[in-house]
């Protein structure tokens, strides 16, 4: 067990997790945070509840909503001043510093808003599981691929990559999680539950989905998207512990059953913030992503783009 552990902290201190990996998914999550605020007036997203009238509850927690509760005006402005913060993640401004904003503005709105549908909750979660890695971030921008100073300090990598062991460790616990608590409804026994949720008023398929899949889920092949959710799902579970080499199919299926989620039930933010979170959890945190390539071209006379390698960037 001692040669164990040693070798993982060795093969830690080799690896510099400070890569545009990670920054992109901290991208994504904050993306979709921001928009749900961008998009959503204080009259949406604050409303009494039937526990009580005021608007976001503060009874427990300490939700920067918090500061303007009950008031129209003062929610509308920390709103925008989030939309900001927010903005300043996106692109990738200093993670020391957005680290820990960023998992407390996650942390106020799944504490406050009334409009969440799950991905806020994960999106709090991960976040706070992210701020050791931002915290020992050497680089002023989190997209940056060149950094020089491969020799940070070793203690520094050892505790992000136990940080980023821990946020795979999450991500795998939620997914087995999820399947546990189906098994335990007779509908997703049965096979059935997809017709009940394509049923829901709430957050059922729309008019058109509704009438293109009422074929399949009113017949016994409602059992296949069914099951198939149970079983995609406890093959993410399983990912935590398969090869390196087996993550890239395994994202493809995971991010494809996000999107049909997204598209079939509406719950964009809640694809959106599981689309950064499996980045985080199937894409290796070690490897960089030549982003470059696609932001960054010069075309010839003939329409054929010349990919820039030069530092200097475009001439």
């Amino acid at each position: 067990m001692h040669k164990k552990i040693s070798f993982i902290i060795t093969k830690w201190k080799n690896h510099f997790p400070w890569t545009n990996v990670y920054g992109l998914a901290r991208s994504i999550i904050a993306l979709s945070s921001m928009l749900t605020l961008l998009f959503n007036s204080p009259e949406v997203l604050f409303k009494p509840s039937s526990l009580t009238n005021d608007f976001p509850s503060c009874t427990t927690g300490y939700s920067i909503f918090c500061l303007g509760q009950n008031n129209y005006v003062y929610l509308d402005l920390i709103r925008w001043t989030c939309v900001i913060f927010l903005f300043f993640v996106i692109i990738g401004w200093r993670p020391r510093i957005t680290g820990i904003i960023h998992w407390y503005i996650s942390y106020s709105m799944q504490m406050s808003l009334v409009v969440i549908d799950g991905g806020e909750q994960a999106a709090a979660v991960i976040t706070f599981l992210l701020i050791p890695l931002t915290l020992t971030d050497p680089r002023k921008w989190h997209w940056d691929i060149n950094y020089e100073g491969e020799k940070h300090s070793v203690y520094f990598k050892i505790i992000a990559n136990i940080s980023y062991f821990f946020i795979r460790l999450q991500v795998a616990v939620l997914y087995f999680h999820s399947t546990v608590a189906k098994l335990k409804n007779k509908e997703w026994i049965d096979g059935t539950a997809v017709y009940y949720y394509s049923h829901e008023k709430t957050v059922g398929f729309n008019h058109l989905l509704g009438n293109l899949s009422e074929p399949i889920v009113t017949s016994p092949l409602v059992i296949l998207p069914t099951w198939g959710t149970l079983i995609i799902q406890l093959v993410l579970f399983g990912a935590f512990f398969t090869p390196k080499k087996y993550w890239s199919p395994l994202f493809v299926i995971a991010i494809t059953m996000h999107e049909i989620f997204a598209l079939m039930l509406g719950l964009i933010s809640f694809s959106m913030i599981m689309f950064g979170i499996l980045i985080l959890y199937l894409v290796p945190i070690d490897k960089k992503l030549e982003l470059d390539n696609i932001l960054f071209r010069k075309y010839n006379l003939n329409g054929k783009y010349i990919l820039l390698k030069e530092k200097g960037g475009i001439d």
